[in-house]
């Protein structure tokens, strides 16, 4: 690694202009990206994928790869990715900082507590749960219905025994016992504005729009009408400043914010990936999930409350994950099977399609793995072309920036030859319901929606209070295009069912929930946290 101070130079960014953490971290002020307004942002590319699988698809390591192979044919290249989320880490998925030869350097530190983002954004949450019952317990002024208090506590860890919690046991002292629970940190509404926030104002402004509950008369509680929101913009100040960082060839990286893509819009911060459009030529973004979710939360949410405009989209797919929604079984992923693969390359043709939905051009990035056959790769490249699209091998992970050299010019020609009409699927201002109706028949391909009674009921109230020209934000299974997550391949003509549906008006969107989605992970029996250990010097083993 270099010092980070040679990877600021890099990108125009002075030694006395960063706020260093160590020797190879930095934050850069956000304040910074007014002395570059003048300046015309680089070209954006957006990475999304296929319908997520255990096989794996390799989307960090590729966008990594990509900025690589840029930076390796001679252009300014930057990627902007999300911060990882210790509940993962030490769970199932493992670190979130790519892989082999497209990694983010330092690995374990960026894995671990990194810059202190994530601790803050649990600070400023859990202050305002501890603000809310205060209030209730010293008098309740603004009458808060303590049965209707939606306002969870946080950690940043998978832990499953704090998803439904009583709180305030032992007397009267400690408050009134009510039911509540916790949400992984990645799923705080905190998280989520700390992401979309352009500024200190703006964040202090989206903090205090909060819900947190409701007055016994059904009057919307606000995290403003307890006077939380100065403090919470205390805790987070630091936290707005996007990470600089660098890869395994020394090309810089801003790390910011982590918002889950089920549940939340699933990107990095507004602010560095503008900060990063006007220092590089070209930006690479990570959107959560597959294409359903955080590229189309990215299309139709986050890209007009940034002003952003992407000019090429890399979906990324690989041999075994195709063959895996073909219906192959996970311990035959090694053996060549051109029927699973082709059966599989449904699910790849609908987010294809609905990329194009967005009148956006389309690169499809096979990352490769040792396993995959020529065959094979060959099949797959036939098969993409047949839909009209461009096709590159990513070879990242075992060859670095060398290995995505031909994904770099591939998504150069596609943003310079191929069309870009790009604009949104729905409009803003329409009815909540034919909103949530677009998505599903559109992205989703379900053939009706069905709402319960309380989903119902939850729309009435939102547009009834004057939030129902918000965004939508699906909360939904990532595991399937449906709202099952055991159907694979590519579903179409379901019922697609709406269960209930909450506001983040903080966020400035609202969240259909359908299916059972978990805000709360718990560890698997085996979690990645078993094989990490540290040696007498410190050096850190089993975390990736």
């Amino acid at each position: 690694m270099k010092p980070i101070t040679e990877i600021g130079k890099m990108i125009g960014i002075e030694p006395d202009q960063l706020i260093p953490y160590g020797k190879y971290m930095a934050k850069i002020p956000h304040q910074l990206i007014k002395d570059f307004e003048n300046k015309k942002n680089g070209k954006f590319i957006i990475v999304t994928a296929i319908t997520p699988t255990p096989a794996g698809e390799g989307k960090t390591t590729t966008s990594i790869g990509l900025s690589l192979g840029l930076n390796r044919i001679g252009k300014k290249a930057i990627v902007t990715l999300r911060e990882p989320s210790l509940g993962p880490v030490f769970g199932v998925k493992g670190g979130a900082t790519g892989g082999g030869k497209a990694q983010v350097l330092p690995m374990e530190e960026i894995n671990l507590h990194f810059t202190g983002d994530i601790h803050a954004v649990s600070a400023a949450h859990n202050l305002l749960a501890a603000m809310i019952d205060a209030h209730i317990h010293n008098g309740n002024e603004l009458n808060i219905d303590v049965r209707k208090v939606r306002w969870p506590r946080t950690i940043d860890m998978n832990d499953r025994a704090l998803r439904n919690v009583v709180i305030a046991l032992g007397g009267s002292s400690n408050g009134f016992p009510r039911e509540t629970g916790y949400v992984i940190t990645a799923a705080s509404e905190i998280m989520a504005i700390l992401c979309l926030a352009e500024n200190l104002i703006d964040l202090k402004e989206r903090l205090s729009k909060i819900i947190i509950g409701e007055t016994v008369d059904g009057k919307y509680v606000t995290a403003g009408d307890l006077h939380a929101q100065g403090a919470m913009t205390a805790l987070l100040k630091d936290a707005l400043n996007p990470n600089l960082v660098q890869t395994t060839e020394n090309t810089p990286v801003i790390v910011h914010g982590g918002p889950f893509a089920n549940i939340a819009h699933g990107t990095n911060s507004i602010i560095a990936t503008k900060l990063a459009l006007k220092l590089a030529d070209y930006v690479i973004t990570e959107t959560g999930f597959a294409a359903d979710l955080g590229a189309e939360k990215f299309f139709d949410v986050v890209s007009k409350y940034a002003g952003l405009r992407p000019d090429t989209v890399v979906l990324v797919a690989s041999v075994r994950a195709l063959k895996m929604h073909g219906g192959e079984d996970k311990k035959n992923l090694k053996n060549e099977n051109l029927e699973a693969l082709k059966k599989g390359m449904e699910n790849l043709k609908v987010h294809v399609e609905n990329i194009k939905k967005f009148g956006l051009p389309v690169v499809v990035a096979i990352n490769k793995f040792p396993t995959d056959s020529s065959a094979e790769i060959k099949t797959v490249e036939e098969e993409v072309k047949k839909l009209g699209v461009r096709f590159a091998l990513s070879e990242g992970f075992e060859k670095g920036g060398e290995g995505t050299e031909l994904l770099a010019k591939t998504v150069i020609e596609s943003i310079e030859k191929d069309k870009n009409d790009f604009h949104r699927i729905y409009d803003w201002n329409l009815p909540v319901k034919e909103k949530i109706e677009i998505l599903a028949r559109e992205i989703y391909r379900a053939g009706r929606v069905e709402y319960s009674a309380d989903a119902l009921s939850d729309i009435k109230k939102i547009e009834k209070t004057g939030y129902g020209h918000l965004p939508i934000i699906m909360a939904k299974t990532q595991s399937s295009l449906s709202d099952d997550p055991k159907v694979i391949g590519a579903p179409s003509g379901y019922t697609f069912t709406v269960r209930e549906v909450k506001l983040s008006a903080g966020a400035g969107f609202i969240v259909p929930i359908s299916g059972e989605i978990m805000t709360m992970p718990g560890l698997p029996k085996e979690p990645a946290a078993m094989n990490i250990d540290v040696d007498e010097d410190g050096n850190i083993t089993g975390l990736f």
